[in-house]
């Protein structure tokens, strides 16, 4: 077990703004568990539980995207948590990201409030952009996303560094039986945002480069997983490439069938 150093509490609190503005932008996409775990690992100085942790919770949270007006829950601070709860409670990561699951929830819920409050700025927003005043609606959606990055950080403080030590007196009292309880959840879980995923983008086309991966995945015994990903780099280059070659042979094929419906001659061989 560790503890969390103040320092190390606002080091990842400072780190909560920052993915908080890009979680509000959705711009560079650093807000991802596996970019999360992997920095407050860093910052906790156990890069291998944040490696492992960042793996795991992204792998969970690949199919939760936000939908319309819908927030799924935050990933932000399952990431956060599933790492601190692994490096202070001493607990596997998979253990540890079913305990997670309530700070995740909580964040959904503040972030849902907030979202549900902003709308009260509409008309305001309405009203600059008629107006064409470009000062105050920037002003107007910097303050929202102030608001929102700043909960980030507090929430994650709380979390990480003033309620460390309720946690691991939760965690050291938990029973066996709830502990292995979580472990077996946690290790579902992974398989379960997979499953979404795969129902959101899944095409009937792409199940022979399913089975291959499949197949070698679990049959072919490599010292890790980075030979798979390779040949699905490989696979998906060539598969890149071949679109863009049949779309060039579609085009030159309607052009011909374009001239040929006007009775032109193709005299491209000088003939």
């Amino acid at each position: 077990m560790h503890e969390i150093t103040l320092l190390q509490g606002i080091l990842i609190a400072i780190m909560g703004i920052i993915v908080g503005i890009d979680a509000y932008l959705e711009a560079l996409f650093i807000f991802r568990p596996i970019i999360v775990c992997t920095v407050t690992g860093l910052i906790l100085g156990d890069v291998r539980t944040g490696l492992l942790a960042g793996g795991l919770v992204e792998l969970s949270f690949a199919g939760l995207t936000p939908v319309g007006g819908t927030q799924p829950p935050n990933p932000v601070l399952a990431a956060v948590m599933t790492t601190v709860l692994a490096y202070t409670t001493g607990l596997d990561v998979k253990t540890t990201i079913g305990l997670a699951l309530p700070f995740s929830f909580l964040m959904q819920y503040i972030i849902l409030f907030y979202y549900s409050s902003f709308s009260l700025f509409v008309g305001k927003f309405d009203k600059y952009a008629e107006e064409g005043d470009v000062k105050r609606y920037t002003k107007l959606s910097n303050i929202t996303m102030i608001i929102v990055s700043l909960s980030y950080a507090l929430v994650i403080f709380l979390c990480v560094y003033v309620a460390q030590a309720p946690m691991q007196s939760l965690v050291n009292n938990m029973p066996e039986w709830l502990t292995h309880g979580f472990g077996i959840a946690g290790g579902m879980l992974p398989a379960v945002g997979f499953g979404l995923l795969l129902k959101i983008m899944f095409k009937f086309e792409y199940t022979p480069y399913l089975i291959i991966g499949f197949i070698m995945a679990v049959f072919l015994h490599f010292s890790n997983l980075l030979p798979v990903a390779l040949i699905g780099t490989a696979i998906a280059i060539y598969k890149y490439y071949d679109d863009i070659k049949r779309e060039k042979e579609l085009k030159s094929f309607a052009i011909t069938k374009f001239n040929d419906s006007l009775g032109e001659e193709d005299y491209s061989d000088g003939i």
